[in-house]
């Protein structure tokens, strides 16, 4: 048989694993069957429940605007598969080509798509995790038991970590009138993303509306009573609150622990793959049959400068799983790059902050648009004098033209293309917090050969 005929065949016959069924996992199953496979189809999932949609989970859930049973994924088709849901994958033989279940069942493939994503980071101290009153979010579960502790009226909540959803959270217990303390242990919060300039931004956002942000503090340790419930946090500089809910929201762990002695080029920052989404073993070869998509994947991206790059967005799941599934099933002549320009967005105390591209990725920061006091602005971010990233607050409709402003390698600082230009556009350097920080913070992380000697030695240590 030639190459094509094999291909038709498998695309007749062929059996698909899909390991992670959430987004990615979904989009890329769907995008299968809209591509024409007709072969056997296997979603593996270690929740309970149909795939649910997550970024309203730390907002219109915690608000109460939306129940959580309501996150549903919309099915833009039926994808006729087998789903194995509320048990884990535990491993995976390449050899044999088969998943391996952790209740002991084994599944075989021909090809498998991994799109584990990622799970919230949980506190570090197992006892204090679980006393009554101790919340991370990232599940639909999660998202429901905190919904229902704000609703009974805490005393004060605090928020651990001041990254995008512990920023959320505190704004949702402002919505709703609890007091509520925030500590983060980098100088301002979003700072592990955005950076200092944006990080004071956001300090001044949540002090305005009655946070009380406590930076450059740890939380050393959450403190029960007798019946198990929290009442009490302590910090490094000696201080105490009473507080009977706390939230741990110190970033995520990627779900890659399953894949060790595969043989994959899987670690901590995810599973390294090219931009066709074909994962890399070990030595960094390709392997053929083997694709990642979402949250959990760590892939090359040319614009910036074919750094690595490791993404827990929205819009990046679903662009990299229609591309997965697409050479999934089309020969090497075919096959598609991931290319898309990162987009993420946020809502909090008011404000639609939305960015473009990989702030991480810069070296400077300079206001072109807008005004910071009036906290609508936009924010461009460059490298070695090349425009890399913009980010705007409640000004989002210019981010297209700063979308090509980056794939068209721009030169930086940019010139403003409205009327309303800051009085000083002067470009400050865009100042990230150190390694540990930064592993903590961020939802875009720029791995592997990163532009700076601080972002190597990042990589290096949070290993």
């Amino acid at each position: 048989m030639t190459s094509a005929e094999n291909l038709q065949a498998f695309k007749r016959e062929g059996r698909i694993v899909v390991v992670g069924a959430s987004l990615a996992g979904l989009r890329a199953a769907e995008a299968l069957r809209g591509a024409g496979f007709t072969g056997s189809l296997t979603m593996i999932g270690d929740e309970m429940g149909e795939p649910y949609d997550r970024p309203p989970l730390s907002k219109q859930v915690l608000t109460g605007w939306v129940p959580a049973e309501n996150t549903k994924l919309p099915r833009r088709r039926e994808i006729d598969a087998q789903w194995l849901l509320g048990v884990p994958a535990s491993g995976l033989d390449l050899a044999g080509n088969h998943v391996r279940l952790a209740d002991g069942r084994e599944v075989p493939f021909d090809r498998v798509l991994i799109s584990t994503g990622v799970r919230a980071r949980p506190w570090f101290v197992e006892s204090e995790a679980a006393l009554d009153g101790v919340f991370v979010v990232r599940t639909r579960e999660h998202a429901e038991a905190l919904r229902r502790a704000l609703a009974a009226g805490p005393s004060r909540v605090l928020v651990i970590g001041a990254g995008f959803t512990g920023s959320e959270i505190a704004s949702v217990c402002r919505e709703r009138e609890i007091p509520v303390t925030v500590a983060e242990l980098a100088p301002a919060p979003l700072v592990g993303a955005l950076g200092a300039m944006i990080g004071d931004v956001a300090a001044d956002m949540q002090r305005a509306h009655g946070v009380d942000l406590r930076c450059g503090v740890k939380v050393t340790r959450l403190e029960g009573d007798a019946q198990g419930r929290l009442r009490r946090a302590h910090f490094d500089d000696g201080s105490t609150i009473d507080t009977d809910v706390a939230v741990v929201a110190l970033g995520g762990i990627r779900n890659t622990e399953w894949l060790q002695g595969s043989g994959l080029a899987a670690g901590v920052w995810g599973i390294a793959c090219d931009t066709g989404c074909r994962a890399l073993d070990l030595n960094g070869l390709i392997t053929d049959d083997v694709f990642v998509a979402g949250d959990v994947a760590r892939c090359p991206n040319p614009i910036y400068e074919y750094r690595l790059i490791s993404l827990e967005h929205w819009a990046n799941a679903v662009e990299q799983a229609e591309v997965a599934a697409h050479n999934m099933v089309s020969g090497q002549a075919d096959r598609w790059p991931h290319l898309s320009i990162p987009l993420f967005w946020s809502i909090q105390f008011g404000v639609n902050i939305k960015s473009v591209g990989v702030p991480t990725f810069a070296d400077e920061v300079v206001v072109t648009q807008g005004s910071v006091p009036d906290r609508r602005f936009v924010a461009a971010y460059g490298y070695r004098g090349r425009v890399t990233a913009a980010v705007s607050f409640n000004n989002a409709k210019w981010l297209d033209h700063y979308r090509q402003l980056i794939e068209t390698a721009a030169p930086f600082p940019p010139p403003c293309p409205t009327p309303d230009q800051p009085a000083d556009m002067k470009p400050v350097p865009v100042d990230f917090p150190g390694p540990t920080l930064l592993a903590q913070g961020a939802t875009v992380v720029v791995t592997g050969h990163d532009p700076s000697e601080r972002r190597v030695t990042a990589a290096h240590q949070h290993r």
